[in-house]
């Protein structure tokens, strides 16, 4: 039976499933038309080279800077889709007993990128990322800590909007801070974000369950905190710090 946790993980996943496959569609849509162009393109410049005239030479050439140009946009779109997947593989990987070491920056990345899909243009993701060592955790809870949070920050974004996303390093941990510019909290709603069941979205957006699961993940699993600030019609940032070594891994 799966766990609270993994409930939210998958609700959030679900909810980003319908921006996950515009985002693919779009680049495999590109990569099917500049293909029928390139094919169409191969007949005529059979046509061209067997005709052999510096006129048609010339056209030609034409036609080949064109299919380099094609070949130029499918790359982009291919590397779309790549990155797109290669998130949703970070997300759905399943973290074994043992904590390992990570780069929390390229997690951070995969994430963010999966997040595109949902915001679209309206949202702008902004980062500033300090250089970190490797981070001994359970990559893939904090994989969920991470898209519950930047999921959260674009849905309190009400039209355009920034999140930014830092990392620094310290002496025994890493902070990280998920900030966004939507309509923020009150600090009677700022004391309750943590609550279990607890939700400023309307009825059918939130459950009220992200943020105490991931304050159970920062703080109990990886020996971390999680907190936030807040200011209605300012935004909020969310503040986590974790620690460079699992307490329980140092005393092996």
């Amino acid at each position: 039976m799966s766990t609270p946790a993994e409930l939210h993980q998958f609700a959030a996943i679900g909810r980003l499933l319908a921006g996950i496959v515009h985002e693919i569609n779009t680049p495999i849509g590109s990569v099917f038309s500049n293909n029928d162009v390139m094919l169409r393109s191969l007949v005529m410049l059979e046509e061209l080279l067997a005709d052999g005239s510096p006129q048609a030479l010339e056209k030609a050439r034409g036609i080949v800077a064109t299919c380099h140009g094609l070949a130029g946009v499918d790359r982009i779109a291919c590397e779309r889709i790549r990155s797109v997947i290669r998130g949703l593989k970070t997300i759905s990987r399943v973290d074994g007993p043992e904590a390992r070491k990570v780069d929390l920056n390229e997690h951070l990345r995969d994430t963010i990128k999966l997040t595109q899909a949902e915001f679209r243009r309206r949202v702008r993701v902004e980062t500033d990322f300090g250089e970190l060592p490797e981070v001994e955790c359970y990559p893939q809870m904090l994989n969920q800590v991470f898209l519950n949070l930047l999921v959260n920050a674009g849905q309190a974004i009400e039209g355009e909007g920034t999140v930014t996303v830092r990392t620094r390093a310290g002496d025994s941990a890493v902070r990280i801070s998920i900030a966004d510019t939507g309509r923020g909290m009150t600090p009677e709603q700022a004391a309750r974000a943590f609550e279990a069941g607890y939700t400023t979205k309307p009825v059918g957006e939130g459950t009220g369950m992200g943020l105490a699961i991931s304050r159970e993940i920062i703080e109990e699993k990886h020996g971390g905190v999680i907190d936030c600030e807040s200011q209605p019609g300012r935004g909020t940032t969310f503040h986590i710090r974790i620690p460079v070594r699992q307490i329980r891994s140092a005393e092996k």
